[in-house]
């Protein structure tokens, strides 16, 4: 594994790199959310701007993930570990695969569990929708999907218009978030929309 140009590529939807573990909270939030996407890795002993600073002590981080990993996310995660020397100093690898028992909470400061997703190189929030996604696709080989005239509404709206949000279209067609929520994650788990998800909203467009 070359440290130094994974470093070079900087943070991103499977890399995140932490100076030290402060927090388990905040550590959970960063494995859960690789464990609900693609899988990542933890680069310790890297600072945010790509300085290796390395680790005072690889026990006391291990320990901090280990209890992040397994009291701060539910279902527990198990971290992969490997030490990297680096100029004389070591940067501890923690490497958390993708899941297939998605989706994976993190305890939060409020003590309630939420669900998290990677987004560039942020862990954020997953609404409602992306929570029914990772749970459905989890746990089901496929969607039977039967069209009814609300599908169809809304494959003719994005096949004139670039995107739309769940609020837009439940609002265009008349429908109660529920409802709307329902079709979009059908929609999303046949392949039939794609769910864009930023910082700071979340739409749909016409799979490419």
């Amino acid at each position: 594994m070359n440290i130094k140009s994974l470093i070079f590529n900087g943070e991103g939807v499977t890399l995140d790199f932490k100076k030290t573990i402060t927090s388990c909270e905040k550590i959970a939030r960063t494995m859960v959310s690789f464990a609900n996407n693609k899988g990542g890795r933890l680069l310790i002993g890297v600072a945010d701007d790509g300085r290796i600073v390395g680790v005072k002590s690889e026990e006391e981080e291990k320990y901090m993930i280990t209890q992040a990993a397994h009291l701060y996310s539910r279902p527990a995660l198990e971290p992969i570990f490997e030490e990297v020397y680096i100029d004389d100093k070591v940067v501890l690898v923690v490497e958390i695969p993708e899941s297939d028992t998605k989706p994976h909470y993190a305890l939060g400061d409020d003590k309630k569990w939420w669900v998290y997703i990677r987004v560039n190189d942020k862990s954020v929030l997953a609404s409602k929708i992306v929570v029914d996604v990772l749970k459905r696709s989890s746990s089901e080989h496929g969607v039977l999907l039967q069209y009814s005239d609300k599908e169809r509404e809304l494959l003719h709206y994005l096949a004139n218009n670039e995107r739309i949000t769940a609020k837009e279209y439940s609002k265009l067609f008349k429908l109660s978030r529920r409802s709307s929520n329902r079709i979009l994650v059908n929609l999303i788990l046949t392949g039939v929309i794609q769910l864009h998800t930023t910082e700071k909203e979340e739409y749909y467009t016409a799979a490419s």
